[in-house]
């Protein structure tokens, strides 16, 4: 059914106490995740804004191939990210600088130098980068995005700066890309622009400024997840304001602001 979706905001050690608009922290507070509860009638995705203040660990996903071939069914997990904040300086780390083989992985994942080892990419506001299953990844600290993804929690996290939690390094091993990041995967999504950011094949998102235009509005032919970013729109006649997201049952359900901007995210068939 069309309307908002549940929000759940999330405290980390590594979120932040001072959130960009719209959102705001309750004092002593640290909030590292808000998501948006993925409807009964649109399982595949996941949004959630990620606010950072200290580095993310270095992680890795499976691929929807290797999750089912290793029986648990198809719970891959490759995402994207759109940068709505970031301090100077901030970074992402994504891919590595050279080619490293498996075993220099792991080594370096154990003595830290992965870190080095990386390719940190400094970001702004309306940066765009699509992270493929297997891709070696962190985000660093300083950054508020919007992540859209597979819903999916397998994580297997590489290194992470020494905190006390469970590394992953057998799974992580197997699945991990030692190869640099193309440059196909990022791009750029600014405000007052309409793009199609990722066209498949997995899922499909747009950032859309006004109205859809009719190439857009092809892509969107069943339900889909509208997530406001300035002006409010409306779905099935429920207001969803920025730091909200929505699902509706199809594109004619949703009105537009006409100096709105938005993004539309739907799986692919």
């Amino acid at each position: 059914m069309s309307g908002s979706l549940p929000i759940k905001q999330v405290e980390k050690p590594w979120g932040k106490d001072t959130l960009p608009a719209p959102f705001v922290a309750a004092a002593g507070e640290k909030i590292g995740e808000i998501w948006f509860e993925p409807p009964p009638e649109l399982p595949q995705l996941l949004v959630k804004y990620i606010f950072t203040s200290e580095a993310l660990s270095v992680q890795v996903h499976p691929t929807d191939a290797q999750t089912i071939a290793n029986g648990i069914g198809r719970q891959g997990k490759e995402e994207c990210w759109v940068i709505v904040d970031a301090e100077p300086g901030a970074k992402l780390g994504i891919g590595f600088k050279q080619p490293i083989e498996a075993d220099a992985m792991r080594a370096a994942a154990l003595d830290g130098s992965i870190e080095q080892l990386m390719d940190w990419h400094t970001v702004s506001p309306g940066d765009f980068f699509y992270i493929p299953a297997n891709t070696v990844h962190a985000i660093g600290a300083g950054i508020s995005l919007i992540e859209v993804q597979q819903n999916s929690d397998i994580t297997y996290r590489l290194y992470d700066y020494g905190r006390p939690r469970e590394l992953h390094l057998d799974e992580g091993m197997a699945v991990a890309k030692g190869e640099p990041y193309a440059d196909k995967w990022k791009g750029k999504a600014p405000e007052g622009t309409s793009v199609n950011l990722v066209p498949g094949p997995l899922f499909t998102l747009d950032q859309v400024a006004g109205t859809p235009d009719a190439d857009t509005a092809a892509r969107y032919s069943g339900k889909l997840l509208v997530i406001p970013r300035e002006g409010a729109v409306h779905v099935a006649g429920q207001e969803i304001a920025p730091g909200g997201c929505g699902l509706a049952d199809s594109l004619a359900d949703v009105s537009f602001a006409s100096s709105g901007l938005c993004l539309l995210a739907a799986p692919c068939a």
